[in-house]
């Protein structure tokens, strides 16, 4: 039997990009497979909208994305933080469309990629649409947000919710939840602990 790791996901979350090749390099040292399935976040439900936040608020966020703009440094990466609170039901959902149609790697590199040069307008069915075909997927996205793919994309939100998930990036492995890119050093403690082999 496979053994299977959840990785909860959302393009927007600076914190989720710069923990991307980290997933990846899980995957390549053991012997198991990712699910990637997105939880799009309501930010402002947590951290306020930006209307509201007061100088603690800002503080907090200020220190997050100087917090990822180091891991992203070190990795070579463009994370220019966002000019608006984004709610990324779009290009969260793309992830699916791409799966579907196996373009998901190329997907999820361009969409992260995109979105923290500021190339990327995440709530844009137009510009995920563009997107998933640039990266081979047939068109047709638009027909499955309104449908099949939004249905997914919001039945699996409430699904991570009654499952304890709360944030990006969360990997799940044996019904146990790692919130946070920085504690996969203890999901392969309990890999290692599990006997999943390495490759």
């Amino acid at each position: 039997m496979t053994t299977r790791v959840t990785v909860w996901n959302d393009y927007v979350s600076p914190y989720a990009f710069v923990a991307k090749a980290w997933a990846y390099q899980l995957e390549a040292d053991y012997a198991l497979e990712l699910d990637w399935r997105p939880y799009t976040l309501d930010i402002a439900s947590f951290q306020g909208s930006v209307e509201a936040r007061d100088p603690h608020h800002w503080r907090r966020v200020k220190y997050a994305y100087m917090d990822a703009r180091r891991f992203a440094n070190k990795q070579g990466l463009t994370l220019m933080g966002p000019k608006k609170i984004y709610y990324a039901r779009p290009v969260n959902s793309g992830m699916l469309y791409a799966q579907k149609h196996n373009v998901f790697r190329a997907y999820n590199d361009l969409a992260f990629d995109r979105f923290w040069r500021r190339e990327l307008d995440p709530e844009s069915v137009e510009a995920v649409e563009a997107l998933l075909v640039r990266c081979g997927a047939p068109r047709g996205f638009a027909a499955f947000l309104a449908g099949e793919g939004g249905a997914e994309h919001d039945r699996l939100r409430a699904e991570a919710e009654a499952s304890g998930i709360f944030g990006v990036p969360s990997f799940v492995f044996d019904n146990e939840l790692f919130w946070g890119g920085d504690r996969l050093f203890l999901l392969r403690e309990r890999l290692d602990e599990k006997g999943v082999p390495r490759r």
